[in-house]
């Protein structure tokens, strides 16, 4: 009879980048026969996959790694914050071992080390696809690392370096795995997802038998094709606006991808955007994003703006809550400026008080709320289709989402239905209630 496989905890903190960096480990670990364990007291080790991309993100990650020494005692730190390794080991000397983001390897060597496991071919499973952190019915796709932006609040390349690309065959190939497996719903995702193949000057691989370039366009045209229409949705997250955007969004009105682009647009004011190395001509881009919607009027925009920003004046703030308007902004996160340490905007001249951030935040927040229930108010009445999630036992109803709302940051369709109905389903609906992003359907 075989000993017990010893088990791995895993705390995975941060962005979906992060979070497909944990199933990769994750599903490293099970391939090799480590079992997996969703408590402290179960675990023989605990993995804490850190975020350090601010402060306040810091922070809650040291707190993390404290909290898992104390409830377990045998941690191995990566990720993010993994980067400043003496101040990990000041703040929480009995780590066994740290490593940096997408170090995968690294990793693998310290559980190793720490807890050491024989191969057990009899019982060392892995699923097709992986193991995943997010339901069966939708996964994030990483289609590169790092970043060749400069921006100057953001230290993400001193952490994970610049642009690495992945060959569009070993994209292509995990995302077909990833349908195979029953995922109905593709997350695009890297730091630059609009910047993809520039590193490795758009080399071919063989797809098939075919030959695929690494282009953003191309590789939207291909992961597009994995699915009848409908039955597959790719959506697209962290695309900076270049050019070539204009193409990918003619795919989006042929319905190959989803309408709907998630682009950080930052700020409005030109002279911030100078500031923070952001595109900074605010009239042209209203332009194209009028152009976008003439091409696909269906087209959902959502964005994410810093309040706050060395230098940003009354005016400035009113430009932007003026741009959110003017450009439709469908879907906005917001968030209040950090003097992150290691960041070039920390030694930028007019730093803006605490409260006057915190009430900015807040304005900022009530108009978009205002968008927000215009819109859902607009969509009564309309049929939706939407991707069942799962079910609320408190509503009494399915939670599902439609083509606008990308999980846990979007909306949610709360759907009445007779139906018996499973996570992965895609139905049409009636929409006949809307507070917000919050919408009630009907089947």
């Amino acid at each position: 009879m075989s000993a017990r496989a010893p088990t791995i905890g895993i705390v995975s903190l941060g962005c979906p980048k992060a979070l497909v960096d944990s199933e990769r480990i994750i599903t490293r670990l099970r391939s090799e026969g480590y079992g997996l364990c969703a408590d402290y007291d179960g675990a023989d080790l605990v993995i804490v996959n850190t975020c350090g991309f601010l402060d306040s993100a810091k922070a809650e990650s040291l707190e993390a790694i404290g909290e898992a020494i104390t409830e377990n005692g045998k941690v191995i730190v990566t990720g993010c914050l993994g980067v400043e390794a003496p101040l990990i080991r000041e703040t929480h000397p009995n780590v066994l071992a740290v490593t940096g983001p997408h170090q995968y390897e690294a990793v693998l060597d310290a559980v190793h080390t720490h807890l050491p496991r024989a191969h057990d071919a009899k019982i060392d499973l892995v699923p097709e696809g992986g193991f995943r952190l997010t339901p069966r019915h939708y996964a994030y796709l990483k289609i590169s690392e790092g970043c060749n932006n400069r921006c100057t609040f953001c230290i993400i390349p001193s952490i994970r370096g610049d642009l690495a690309s992945r060959p569009a065959n070993a994209v292509l190939k995990e995302a077909e795995s990833l349908v195979k497996a029953g995922v109905k719903e593709l997350l695009v995702i890297s730091q630059d997802t609009s910047a993809y193949g520039v590193d490795i000057k758009y080399a071919e691989s063989k797809w098939k038998d075919r030959t695929v370039h690494a282009r953003f366009l191309d590789l939207c045209k291909e992961l597009g094709a994995l699915g009848a229409k409908d039955e597959v949705w790719v959506r697209l997250h962290y695309v900076y606006p270049y050019p070539h955007v204009d193409d990918v969004i003619a795919l989006m009105a042929e319905a190959t991808i989803l309408p709907y682009v998630d682009i950080p647009f930052q700020h409005a004011s030109p002279h911030l955007l100078k500031a923070m190395k952001r595109p900074a001509n605010q009239d042209k881009m209203l332009a194209r994003i009028a152009a976008w919607r003439a091409i696909c009027p269906n087209l959902t925009i959502r964005s994410s703006f810093i309040v706050g920003f060395p230098g940003e004046t009354e005016e400035d703030f009113e430009t932007l809550l003026d741009f959110i308007e003017e450009a439709g902004i469908d879907r906005a996160g917001c968030f209040k400026y950090e003097n992150v340490e290691g960041a070039p905007s920390r030694d930028l001249p007019g730093h803006v008080e605490q409260d006057i951030i915190d009430e900015r935040w807040e304005r900022f927040m009530e108009v978009q709320t205002t968008l927000a229930f215009a819109r859902g108010e607009a969509l009564i009445g309309s049929t939706q289709r939407v991707l069942i999630d799962g079910f609320d036992e408190e509503r009494g109803a399915y939670e599902a989402r439609t083509k606008a709302d990308a999980p846990e940051i979007d909306g949610v369709v709360y759907v009445e239905s007779q139906r018996t109905l499973a996570p992965g389903d895609f139905l049409d609906v009636e929409i006949i209630d809307a507070q917000g992003h919050e919408l009630t359907g009907r089947a």
